[in-house]
């Protein structure tokens, strides 16, 4: 599935506008600004941000990641639509452009329907369909999205807030692969920035597995995650042995008697082990700074994370397996209180104290694992 992006729309005030709205799009993890070309040097001094560049033909192209046609055209209603989309200069122009193998991007404010059919027919030529509702939320969205399901595009939905940036990432489920924020209040590009972070693609079944072993099998070497993200109680990651499932392995978010919380750790596993992320799996022994991983908490929402540093150290490990039905869930995690699963009631459970019976949180997988990759294929792991 694909992420979701959040872009920010920075072509309309002065400069100082601008700049604020940028600047706060940067810190708060925004994939994309919406400027004129006219802007493009001066974002690349206030940082590293992909750049959308509204263009107006296709004879001019500058260095931006994507060229967006409809600002004063037929798009935003400036030039009017004619009767037949054959004969539209935005659609000739976007076609022309991605011919020429840069990304494109077409944008159309929704006035009535016929804007509404001119977009599905601009989605077919461009990478990307930004569009902005006037007086409507979900259904052109809808119609949208279902016309344009066996295309290749990426549909950007124009929102003033967080709380409707929400909704277009929600409709018919699918919802738009991201959201252009259009708004002076800085605090607003914040929040939906942070929404979208934590977002989930999907959020993940989590069932409960009961511990049929715990013993220790000696020396080995764990792998521990440090990463970029604060994680809280009954956050963590996903972890396990086999292809068949994965424990959910909580972060160091609570303080011991004899180790300060550290709530960006996760202190995983052996170094063979599987983690979930995303919709594949890595070994822990893979894994570098600048990575990314998935953050997963007790309801089976996920959010993005990135690797800090992963240390790779000598330590005494424990055998943990558990069963769901006939399923067997199987992980070599360090032996250290400070090592925790996740119980089904929600409290974590410290690898030292487990016993058979105790009922943790684990995610059960359908199919093989090849290269990471979920597939159909009939495996034994022992």
């Amino acid at each position: 599935m694909k992420n979701k992006t959040v872009w920010v729309k920075a072509d309309i005030g002065s400069i100082e506008d601008k700049k604020n709205k940028i600047t706060m799009g940067l810190e708060s993890g925004a994939d994309y600004v919406l400027i004129d070309k006219s802007d493009i040097e001066n974002v690349r001094k206030l940082g590293k941000i992909k750049i959308a560049a509204f263009v107006s033909d296709f004879h001019d192209i500058p260095d931006a990641d994507i060229l967006v046609i409809g600002k004063n055209g037929e798009g935003d209603g400036t030039k009017p639509l004619p009767s037949d989309f054959t004969g539209s200069m935005d659609l000739i122009t976007a076609d022309a452009l991605s011919k020429k193998g840069v990304k494109v991007a077409g944008f159309v404010i929704i006035r009535n329907k016929k804007y509404e059919e001119f977009a599905a027919e601009l989605g077919k030529v461009c990478d990307y369909l930004i569009v902005i509702g006037t007086d409507w939320k979900i259904i052109p969205l809808e119609n949208l999205i279902a016309n344009l399901t066996n295309e290749n595009i990426n549909i950007i939905t124009g929102v003033g807030s967080s709380d409707e940036a929400k909704l277009a990432l929600e409709t018919m489920e699918h919802g738009s692969e991201g959201v252009l924020l259009d708004t002076d209040d800085l605090s607003q590009i914040k929040s939906t920035a942070t929404m979208i972070n934590k977002h989930p693609n999907s959020d993940l079944d989590l069932v409960s597995a009961s511990i049929i072993e715990v013993r220790q099998v000696g020396m080995g070497d764990r792998v521990c995650i440090d990463t970029c993200n604060i994680m809280e109680k009954g956050e963590g990651m996903l972890i396990g042995s086999k292809s068949t499932g994965m424990f959910l392995v909580n972060s160091e978010s609570e303080e011991s008697p004899y180790v300060a919380s550290r709530p960006f750790r996760v202190n995983a596993g052996a170094v063979h082990a599987y983690i979930l992320i995303g919709d594949k799996t890595r070994y822990l022994s893979e894994l570098k700074a600048g990575d990314a991983v998935t953050i997963v908490n007790l309801q089976g929402n996920q959010r993005d994370g990135i690797v800090g540093r992963s240390k790779i150290e000598r330590r005494p490990m424990m055998l943990v397996e558990a069963k769901v039905d006939d399923i067997v869930v199987s992980a070599i995690l360090q032996n250290a209180e400070t090592i925790k699963l996740v119980g089904s009631d929600g409290e974590l459970i410290p690898v030292t104290e487990l016993k058979n019976g105790d009922e943790v949180l684990v995610r059960i997988e359908d199919g093989a694992r090849h290269f990471g990759m979920n597939i159909e294929e009939t495996i034994i792991e022992k």
